[in-house]
């Protein structure tokens, strides 16, 4: 049985812990958070944009803590889920790690490079693993593509163009804060940045441009370059200021043999109404000139979640590799985010 104490009774907490009572041999024992009536079980006011609202919850039987330092010395914590705003990751992975407990860390890893390191080292000198939440390949969509990928069925892998904008997210506190959040490049585009060192390596240079605000990266084009001659990749990330189209994300990714495709978005209708929507299902694009559509399921992001964490249960046992939740993946990704903010910063 693996015993997790989630610290942090936001949304992605919700989300956890919701998932986590849905695998086998795993326990939620112990929940922390500075709202006493959250510990409690009054979770009304927590929603986000998927998955089911907060709801009253029966939190018998589950220790609650105002203090994330009592939920690190209860004993009955194996594995701690970190949910706080990304600037508490560093110092909260660090001494649970210290404490004798396994970490599991949401995304952005941290705020930079040098707080990752000092992650991952304390990971390596107490022998605790250290899981970074990373769940963009698990989403069916991209799931599919990576699976395409290292089959090698389509031939070597030469390129690829990503897409990730969002509506200026005004309700958020702090999103344009570089200490608290680190705006959009460290909050939304962190998830292709991860994404495409998973699929292709570490980029060896970056050019961005694009438009800043409060000195952080705010709309960008970035093209990354790879030892191999040839392969190119290509990505749109930020946020805009018309609300009407809370999200879009998508690719298009070369093989030698085919051409993966796919974008969705959530637009508001006539009635104000946000509905979400494929403006291109996942497509298979064949050397015979087919458009082989690809059936994925419903797409519910809540599964999604679930199969990252029973993916954690699995490292921890012993069944799996860590591979796609890898501290280094995760810290990779932040650096490819400092070297795009880096041009972009050198170029505006």
């Amino acid at each position: 049985m693996t015993r997790v104490g989630i610290i942090g009774l936001g949304f992605m907490g919700m989300v956890h812990y919701l998932s986590y009572r849905k695998i086998p041999h795993v326990k939620v024992v112990a929940l922390c958070d500075r709202k006493a009536h959250r510990l409690d079980g009054d979770w009304a006011g927590i929603q986000g944009n998927f998955g089911p609202p907060g709801e009253q919850m029966d939190l018998s039987g589950v220790a609650t803590y105002e203090s994330w330092q009592d939920l690190l010395a209860d004993p009955d914590v194996d594995l701690v889920d970190v949910t706080l705003p990304p600037a508490a990751h560093t110092e909260v992975a660090m001494e649970a790690l210290q404490a004798g407990k396994h970490v599991f860390c949401e995304k952005p890893m941290a705020l930079n490079t040098q707080d990752c390191d000092l992650m991952m080292a304390a990971s390596e000198a107490t022998g605790k693993k250290l899981l970074i939440g990373h769940v963009l390949p698990f989403m069916p969509e991209y799931a599919w593509a990576l699976q395409e990928i290292r089959s090698n069925k389509h031939g070597k892998l030469l390129g690829a163009s990503l897409k990730r904008v969002i509506s200026d997210p005004a309700w958020l506190r702090h999103y344009w804060n570089a200490e608290m959040v680190g705006g959009p490049m460290l909050d939304l585009h962190v998830h292709d940045a991860h994404f495409l060192r998973l699929a292709f390596g570490m980029p060896t240079a970056v050019t961005t441009r694009g438009s800043q605000r409060n000195e952080l990266p705010e709309h960008w084009h970035s093209l990354f370059d790879f030892k191999e001659k040839g392969v190119a990749v290509h990505s749109i990330g930020g946020v805009v200021n018309q609300p009407g189209r809370p999200f879009l994300h998508g690719f298009e990714i070369r093989l030698e043999r085919a051409t993966l495709v796919f974008e969705f978005a959530v637009l508001r209708n006539a009635e104000g109404i946000d509905e979400g929507r494929y403006l291109c299902p996942p497509t298979l694009l064949d050397n015979e000139g087919q458009a082989q559509v690809v059936e994925l399921g419903d797409g519910d992001p809540m599964q999604s979640f679930f199969n990252e964490l029973q993916h954690v249960d699995q490292v921890l046992r012993g069944d799996s590799e860590p591979d796609i939740l890898s501290c280094q993946l995760a810290r990779d990704a932040i650096e490819i985010c400092q070297m795009e903010s880096a041009s972009l910063l050198q170029n505006s």
